[in-house]
């Protein structure tokens, strides 16, 4: 009976008490976030209540496993998987408590300031420092289960004598891979792109949507996704729409007759932006900036707060004086001039004709040389 009921009272114990502890703990955290709504930290605290029980669970039995007197003979591999179970949730909690403190502190920070460049400036050092955390940690957690190994520990110190070799091996062997993780710890603090920034890198238009370490992720305006490596933004040009302040200049060409009516389609476009509510309101203007011998090129200038506006101010502004144009002026609209073309006087064509009201001349005529 005694055999029986020592392991129940260990397992049952630890685990009824792990559970416990773990509500009670739980049922802290949704009072204070209850009392202090302001902040985020005790809800996102919460989020780590599994590895927390994990951690209080494996302690608990790694601690009384001996007191159970259950598989004696297997007592150092199930005291070691504990072990490697307790080091395993440890880390895990940590990154959730590193997580809950650098979600709050950058929500703070969001919600003092509203300047929309800085805050997206704050959210992607934010996002690479966990990334680092979390990749510490892991590594740290990693080594340490190895250590619990007799034979790492023997082996420690020949590998601590041959870490300089192995690190310029590895530095040679991952140079790509350091050059982009050196590259994103630049884009982070060096203010370069951040997230939710409008670029264009090759031609292409979109959204910075993620940053890692290693990679950047471009979310295009047709919802693609375009994944670079973020050497590419350290090492070549690109369009930073949002560097600065978003506001944004937009251009709309037309090709119109050389008949067409600028001044009224200055005042037609000024009638247009004021209907529309993508414009700003700073400036517009409109001019002619080219002539062929067909047409002629007018130059619409616009403006708007930021990069998705101005693509909408613009589609708008092309669209609407074109139907202006067609309803109330299609002379001024292009078109191919099929009637004869004027010949300077005295030209004469091939064929012999004379051209430009002129008399023929008989076979025989010769011109005059000015003499009498």
């Amino acid at each position: 009976m005694v055999n029986v009921l020592r392991p129940l009272i260990v397992f049952g114990g630890s685990v009824l008490l792990t559970l416990l502890i773990g509500w009670a703990t739980d049922r802290l955290l949704r009072k204070a976030d209850a009392r202090h709504s302001e902040t985020p930290m005790w809800d996102l605290l919460r989020r780590g209540r599994i590895p927390y029980q994990l951690v209080l669970c494996a302690a608990m039995l790694r601690g009384s496993y001996d007191e159970a007197r259950v598989l004696e003979g297997h007592s150092a591999g199930i005291g070691q998987t504990l072990t490697l179970v307790l080091i395993g949730a440890t880390a895990w909690l940590l990154i959730r408590i590193a997580a809950a403190i650098v979600e709050t502190t950058y929500t703070r920070y969001a919600r003092a300031h509203h300047d929309p460049a800085r805050v997206r400036r704050v959210r992607t050092q934010v996002t690479l420092i966990m990334r680092v955390v979390a990749a510490t940690v892991g590594v740290v957690a990693v080594a340490a289960m190895l250590l619990t190994f007799p034979a790492m520990r023997a082996a420690g110190a020949s590998l601590l004598a041959s870490a300089g070799i192995l690190g310029i091996v590895a530095g040679v062997a991952a140079q790509s891979t350091l050059s982009n993780m050196f590259a994103g710890l630049q884009i982070a603090f060096g203010d370069m792109v951040r997230i939710g920034d409008t670029v264009v890198v090759d031609g292409e238009w979109g959204t910075v949507e993620e940053i890692t370490l290693t990679f950047l992720t471009v979310r295009t305006w047709d919802e693609r996704r375009i994944t670079m490596p973020v050497s590419y933004f350290t090492s070549k040009p690109f369009e930073n729409w949002s560097r600065g302040t978003p506001q944004m200049t937009g251009i709309v060409f037309w090709h119109v007759d050389h008949t067409a009516p600028v001044e009224l389609m200055r005042e037609r476009l000024r009638d247009i932006l004021r209907e529309c509510p993508a414009w700003d309101g700073r400036d517009y203007g409109l001019a002619v900036t080219d002539t062929t011998p067909n047409t002629m090129q007018v130059r619409a200038l616009v403006t708007a707060k930021d990069a998705d506006d101005i693509w909408t101010v613009r589609v708008t502004v092309r669209e609407q004086m074109i139907r202006w144009l067609t309803d109330h002026h299609p002379y001024a609209l292009p078109r191919v001039n099929t009637a004869d073309a004027t010949l300077a006087p005295g030209f004469r064509a091939p064929d012999g004709n004379p051209r430009n009201g002129e008399a023929p001349r008989r076979a025989h005529e010769t011109p005059r040389t000015g003499r009498g």
